[in-house]
């Protein structure tokens, strides 16, 4: 019994010996990330159930309460959802579809891919500036130029104004800076599809959306499935653009981020204090749905593996 002790304990300070060195490469990285996401992490879920910024008066679950009761909340958890339902016809297609036409490009296909990727390149807040002055409401602003002596207009519109334009122009920005990039993902994945199927079917004669449809999708489920996930994560996490595109962010485009920025840094209670254990209760929240969310990929990667298993 003592020899297996000895052994086993030997076994422990062989290996401590030989991962030393390799703990204490990733002790720095390790240290940061713990002060830089677990810390705050921790901190902000502990400040929730409490009544102010300084740990005093734990009231359980009153903040979470309080929040779902507000119609603040309820708004941008409305105006999230519809961030998500013109994320998903706009930025989701979108990619997909430059991302198969790369792909079938013959001639000067570097150029094209250099041409889709530059927007990336752009900061996320210059982008947003811009798109900005572009669907301003004067008739002097680039779009309601456009429509107004092309299209024959009487007079512009207030896109960021009005509650059915706002989204979807905000959408409109944010695809136009990431969509090259998520192409360039799917080009890569086309790639790598057996060039010899789609030579076959266009001998036998299928159209560019008929390969599309009946043969891409099908073989790319698992990337569009992913791809689709990360998507919807990052329209939960929407905060700059209606914050700088509508001076603060309004009733109809708000998101759950912006609301949690404004419980901390605008919005007072009646007693002219701000609002941090509200703003630490529905950033809680929106950690539980796209922890939800991050689940349900999970589950529908192990499904389709097992269907394909099988």
């Amino acid at each position: 019994m003592y020899l297996k002790r000895k052994a086993k304990s030997n076994e422990i300070k062989a290996k401590f010996k030989k991962n030393f060195f390799g703990w204490l490469l990733i002790l720095p990285s390790l240290a940061l990330f713990v002060f830089f996401v677990w810390y705050p992490i921790t901190y902000n879920v502990v400040l929730s159930f409490f009544n102010n910024a300084n740990f005093e008066n734990f009231v359980w679950f009153k903040n979470y309460a309080d929040v779902f009761g507000e119609p603040a909340f309820q708004s941008a958890l409305r105006n999230t959802f519809i961030y998500i339902f013109w994320s998903l016809i706009i930025g989701f297609l979108i990619p997909l579809v430059i991302g198969f036409l790369l792909s079938e490009i013959v001639h000067a296909r570097g150029v094209f891919r250099v041409l889709v990727y530059l927007p990336c390149m752009i900061s996320g807040i210059a982008v947003v500036f811009l798109f900005k002055s572009m669907f301003g409401p004067a008739d002097y602003d680039v779009i309601n130029v456009i429509l107004i002596r092309w299209f024959g207009m009487k007079e512009g519109a207030d896109w960021l104004g009005d509650p059915k334009y706002v989204i979807p122009v905000i959408v409109v920005a944010m695809t136009w800076r990431g969509a090259g990039g998520t192409a360039l993902i799917y080009l890569s994945n086309f790639q790598q599809i057996d060039n010899s199927i789609y030579e076959a079917s266009r001998l036998d004669g299928v159209s560019p959306s008929g390969r599309f449809f009946k043969l891409t999708i099908p073989m790319m489920k698992t990337t569009i499935l992913m791809l689709l996930i990360l998507q919807i994560i990052s329209v939960f996490q929407v905060f700059y653009e209606p914050m700088v595109m509508t001076k603060g962010g309004t009733n109809d485009s708000i998101s759950l981020m912006l609301l949690a920025y404004q419980y901390a840094f605008t919005k007072k209670d009646a007693r002219g204090v701000l609002q941090i254990p509200k703003s630490a209760a529905t950033s809680v929240i929106l950690s539980i749905i796209i922890l939800g969310i991050t689940i349900l990929y999970f589950g529908l990667m192990r499904f389709f593996e097992r269907r394909e298993d099988k």
